[in-house]
């Protein structure tokens, strides 16, 4: 009997459509998992929907279990959590999280996917791709106890990078953000919150993620003499200003990239990345981490949902998409050729 799922594409630049596809007989190293849940990254896939991936970009925006190429079709994503049904006996009933795209059933090498710590919540599990982000960006920025760190952008990005210095002893800690409907984030997090303008400054490490130039530009009126702004922003295909005269040299200030395609060079010859996503996921067992995921709905409505998502007329950090199998039965039927 031939194996099927439903999954999300983008089939033009600003479309998305869901489609039936059919699953490869799992190998002897593989599993067969029926997904929970999934996350959409707004940020990246935002770019990926509105066809704004830089041609020189695309080799290094592919995700691991793409399929079709950019500008589209493309089936992309990669915050999937599921059950594995089939396939390895230490694994099978075990609830996995796998850097997969939106589809309701997928087959991998019992590799690719990493088993949820069981005080981790399958729906907050989701959110272990971005908090890998921040775990690199923090091994590459290496904050001190003490330290006084901004973190321009309450994105998704920024708030988990927000929320792990949470734990940093005797630092002083602010989101900043022009959206003061992050706030009550910042709070659940263990975070302060200002808006750009009232920001604390002279500080030793700012992390940017705002993706835009007047919060690189405002990153760097933050800092201390000698301080760091840790770029975390991906702006596509935007040329973007920086802001390189005034104090910039006299101050001795430093603009660095991170990003999570390698693990930092301060771990990589003692961390894999295997090692790197199961340390996420073991840092989402903090209920604070609940605060990024602020909006959910049901698979069969990723299509009508990513247009206002992508446009930003939705407001979202994390967006939780639900799969319910009963739905997924009756709507394989129906996509039979």
């Amino acid at each position: 009997m031939e194996r099927s799922a439903l999954s999300f594409w983008v089939r033009s630049p600003g479309k998305g459509e869901i489609e039936r596809v059919a699953l490869p007989d799992p190998g002897p190293d593989d599993v067969v998992v029926r997904t929970l849940y999934s996350g959409i990254s707004r940020g990246t896939e935002s770019l990926v929907f509105e066809g704004r991936v830089p041609a020189g970009q695309r080799d290094l925006m592919r995700a691991p279990f793409q399929e079709g190429d950019f500008p589209g079709p493309v089936k992309y994503g990669y915050l999937n959590v599921g059950i594995v049904e089939e396939g390895a006996s230490a694994l099978v009933g075990r609830t996995v999280f796998c850097l997969y795209p939106h589809q309701t059933r997928y087959v991998v090498p019992a590799s690719a996917v990493t088993p949820v710590p069981e005080d981790v919540p399958p729906g907050r599990a989701i959110l272990a791709g971005t908090v890998e982000t921040a775990v690199n960006a923090l091994w590459d920025a290496a904050p001190l106890v003490g330290d006084r760190i901004a973190v321009v952008g309450a994105g998704m990005v920024g708030c988990s990078v927000a929320a792990v210095l949470a734990g940093l002893p005797g630092a002083r800690v602010q989101l900043v953000d022009v959206d003061t409907s992050r706030a009550p984030v910042a709070e659940a997090l263990g975070v302060g919150f200002a808006v750009p303008d009232d920001a604390e400054g002279d500080c030793d490490l700012v992390v940017h993620a705002s993706a835009s130039e007047a919060g690189l530009a405002r990153s760097l009126e933050l800092l201390a003499p000698e301080g760091e702004v840790l770029e975390l922003s991906w702006y596509g295909d935007r040329r973007v200003a920086v802001p390189l005269g005034e104090h910039f040299h006299s101050r001795r200030l430093t603009v660095r990239g991170s990003q999570v395609g390698a693990v930092s060079p301060s771990r990589r010859s003692r961390r894999t990345h295997a090692d790197r996503l199961a340390l996420a996921l073991r840092l989402l067992a903090a209920p604070a981490f609940d605060a990024l995921i602020t909006g959910e709905a049901g698979f069969t409505e990723l299509p009508r949902l990513m247009p206002p998502l992508a446009s930003g007329a939705l407001p979202a950090l994390c967006h939780r998409i639900v799969y319910d199998p009963v739905e997924e039965a009756a709507l394989v039927q129906r996509h039979r050729p």
